[in-house]
């Protein structure tokens, strides 16, 4: 049995700047699920791979809008270069790069922002 685990980030309050998360990945791991929202109906939208091709593993994509969060799990979803038709394979010790156009480009400005990394591991 392979065990989930998850990377949650919350953003209060209305966006001003883009976001730029990075973190090292504690285990061999599948990315199988992103889930993202803003608390208003922003432009926002995000991209999701490495810090050497930031949209590895998912290109530009709006987030959810008014509290109902986008979830991006299909294999469609997962449409960048490293992700090779599959579910993203990240090795121990990777550096994942979350990337938020907090209002993607000169739209509304996102408020009070939700971004949730869901992993297989192994």
């Amino acid at each position: 049995m392979q065990r989930k685990f998850s990377h949650a980030f919350h953003i209060p309050g209305t966006l001003s700047a883009n976001l730029n998360i990075i973190f090292t990945v504690p285990s061999d791991c599948t990315l199988v699920h992103v889930s993202a929202v803003a608390s208003n109906d922003s432009d926002a939208t995000l991209i999701v791979g490495t810090t050497t091709d930031d949209d590895g593993y998912i290109t530009a994509a709006v987030i959810g809008d008014s509290e109902v969060p986008a979830e991006f799990e299909d294999l469609t979803d997962f449409d960048g270069a490293l992700a090779d038709s599959q579910y993203p394979h990240i090795a121990d010790g990777d550096i994942v790069q979350v990337i938020l156009d907090y209002d993607g480009s000169s739209g509304t400005a996102a408020n009070d922002v939700t971004i949730v990394l869901t992993f297989v591991e192994g």
